[in-house]
C-alpha cells in the first residue's frame, strides 16, 4: 500500500510528518535495512521506527556502548523489534571494510542503506586516512560502505540508499581541487557544507550508473534538528549559521526556514525516502520535508542549488573518492 493510498496524495506529508506517521499502515516484515548513526539521534529514531514496523535493521555507529545502550533503548520499547548493532567508524577505512563484511555475511541482501552518520563543523583534522575531517566521514566513510554494500543491495532487486545531506550544501560547492583545505583556510561551516553538498552529488551519480539496475538513490535534507550533531558548535558558530539562513532568505524572497523539529519528525524524510512507492520514478531526487524539494528555493524551505546534483561534477566527485577510498564502486 503506497502512502498516496493511505492519505489520499502525497502533499498532506510535510515538514511536522513524523517517521512513524510515514510509516502508519505499514508491515516491513522481510526488509533488511542498515542505518548508520543509530546510537542516537536521527539514526536511532530512524532505526526504531523502521524496527517497530517490522524490518530487520542492522544498527551501525562507531561507540559499541553508545550502540548497545540505543538497541536496548528500543528493544525496551518494542521487544520484538529485530535490531543488530555493528561497530562502524567512519573515520577509518579499515573500518568501514570490517563493517561491510560483517553485515553482509549476515545480510546478504541489503533492501534499504540509510547513510545518517555526520559529523559537524568539528575543529580543523583529519580521519585515520588522512582525510579532512567533514569530507571524510560525511562523503568518503559511507562512499566506502556503500560500494563495499553493493553486491547485497544489487541482489535484493530494488533497494534504496538514502544519504543524508543538509540545506548547509548552499554554503558551498565541492572544491575537487583542495577537498582537504590544503590551499584554502579552514572554516568549520564551509567544510561541513562541502561536505554536504558531496552527500547530494554522490546521490546523483550512484543513480544515475545504477538506477538500470534497479538501485534507486535519494539525498535528504531532514530538517534543523537539535541533537549530538551540534556538539562542535560555539554560540558564534551558531550566529553565524543564522546570519547565513537570513541572508539566503532575503535573496530568495521567503523566511529563513529555520522550523526546529524533534528528532520523530527529523527522522520523517529519510524514512519516507526508504518507502514510499511515489518515488519510484524519481530516483536520483534531493528530498526535504517528506517531500520533491525544488531548484533554486532556498535551501531551507525545502530547495536546493543546482551544483548540488550537477551531474558534471557528481561524474568528477565520484572518480576522486574512488582514487581516495582505493575501492571501485559499480559499473
Amino acid at each position: 500500500m503506497n502512502a498516496d493510498s493511505r492519505r489520499g496524495n502525497v502533499t498532506t506529508l510535510g515538514r511536522e510528518t513524523t517517521a512513524d506517521g510515514v510509516l502508519e499502515g505499514l508491515d516491513l516484515s522481510g526488509r533488511t535495512m542498515v542505518v548508520t548513526g543509530a546510537s542516537g539521534g536521527l539514526g536511532e529514531e530512524t532505526a526504531r521506527s523502521l524496527a517497530a514496523h517490522g524490518a530487520t535493521v542492522v544498527m551501525a555507529s562507531r561507540r559499541p556502548e553508545a550502540i548497545d545502550d540505543a538497541t536496548d533503548r528500543i528493544l525496551a520499547d518494542h521487544p520484538d523489534a529485530d535490531v543488530h548493532p555493528v561497530q562502524l567508524d567512519l573515520a577509518s577505512l579499515s573500518s568501514v571494510e570490517a563493517a561491510a563484511r560483517a553485515i553482509v555475511a549476515r545480510h546478504p541482501r541489503i533492501d534499504v542503506l540509510i547513510n545518517s552518520a555526520g559529523v559537524m563543523c568539528a575543529p580543523f583534522g583529519h580521519t585515520a586516512d588522512g582525510f579532512e575531517t567533514h569530507f571524510g566521514i560525511n562523503h568518503l566513510g559511507h562512499f566506502a560502505l556503500t560500494c563495499r554494500l553493493l553486491p547485497a543491495l544489487l541482489a535484493a532487486e530494488g533497494a534504496r540508499v538514502v544519504t543524508v545531506t543538509s540545506a548547509a550544501h548552499s554554503i558551498s560547492d565541492v572544491d575537487l581541487d583542495d577537498p582537504g583545505f590544503s590551499a584554502t583556510e579552514y572554516d568549520e561551516w564551509v567544510a561541513y557544507g562541502r561536505s554536504k553538498t558531496a552527500n547530494a552529488l554522490f546521490t546523483v551519480e550512484l543513480d544515475r550508473r545504477l538506477g538500470d539496475r534497479g538501485l534507486l538513490a535519494f539525498s535528504v535534507h531532514p530538517g534543523t534538528v537539535m541533537t549530538d550533531l551540534y556538539r562542535h558548535t560555539t554560540p558564534e558558530l551558531l550566529a553565524d549559521a543564522a546570519e547565513r539562513s537570513r541572508a539566503r532568505a532575503d535573496a530568495d524572497g521567503g523566511d529563513s526556514g529555520l522550523f526546529l523539529k524533534t528528532p520523530e519528525q527529523g527522522a520523517a524524510t529519510q524514512v519516507w525516502a526508504a518507502v514510499a512507492e511515489e518515488l519510484a520514478a524519481h530516483g536520483g531526487a534531493y528530498l526535504a520535508d517528506c517531500q520533491l524539494a525544488v531548484e533554486g528555493a532556498n535551501p531551507s524551505g525545502p530547495g536546493y542549488l543546482p551544483y548540488a546534483v550537477d551531474p558534471v561534477r557528481a561524474a568528477r566527485l565520484w572518480a576522486l573518492s574512488e582514487d581516495l577510498a582505493v575501492v571501485g564502486c559499480g559499473p
